[in-house]
């Protein structure tokens, strides 16, 4: 339990929150109102929304590898992979008001099933390149990375934990998902590296 609850305290670090806010900047009320890397970078640059996505794809990897370090069993340890996704998602330090977990699932995969993440960040890669929509290519990878995780012989705990993580990121990306059915959902700007929060 204590890894489980140390896990959800390492990924509720929100950094998105705190470096756009050294720009004086509150991302749950700017833009899009998302605490992610795409709202810092459209409320405060490019910059500081490369760190935000490498902190908190590193406080992913974090959670899990301290886990492996603590000697816990897999199981233990994919269950405190997941419980950083929830953190960043519903971190206790912003009342519960966080981001959609894609990077943070991103460094705690690419630790627990690191061929399964390769194969979901590239469909990431090629939906974007294709529809240079951001949302959409995080709801491929999504979806993709658990029977990816099945297919390569994660053992079934890692297989459980994505398919956990899977469903808890698209039910933050239920709008994006509508607009994407309307055909209103924003684009990737061609002068920037994201339009959709995640």
């Amino acid at each position: 339990m204590i890894a489980i609850l140390l896990g959800y305290l390492a990924g509720s670090v929100p950094f998105a929150f705190l470096l756009a806010r050294r720009r004086g900047v509150d991302v749950r009320i700017a833009g899009s109102g998302n605490v992610g890397a795409a709202n810092v970078m459209r409320t405060t640059g490019t910059g500081r929304a490369i760190a935000v996505m490498a902190l908190d794809v590193a406080k992913g990897a974090a959670a899990v590898a301290l886990a492996h370090l603590a000697s816990a069993g897999v199981p233990l340890v994919a269950v405190t992979g997941a419980a950083a996704v929830v953190g960043h998602i519903y971190p206790v330090w912003l009342r519960f008001h966080g981001g959609k977990g894609v990077a943070v699932a991103a460094g705690v995969f690419a630790v627990l099933a690191p061929i399964a993440t390769a194969v979901a960040a590239a469909l990431f890669v090629v939906t974007v390149w294709l529809t240079r929509y951001v949302s959409l290519g995080s709801i491929a990878a999504t979806v993709a990375l658990p029977p990816a995780a099945w297919l390569v012989g994660a053992p079934a705990a890692v297989v459980g934990a994505a398919g956990g993580t899977a469903v808890l990121i698209l039910f933050r990306h239920r709008a994006n998902l509508r607009r994407l059915v309307a055909g209103t959902e924003r684009r990737m700007s061609r002068r920037r590296t994201a339009d959709a929060a995640h």
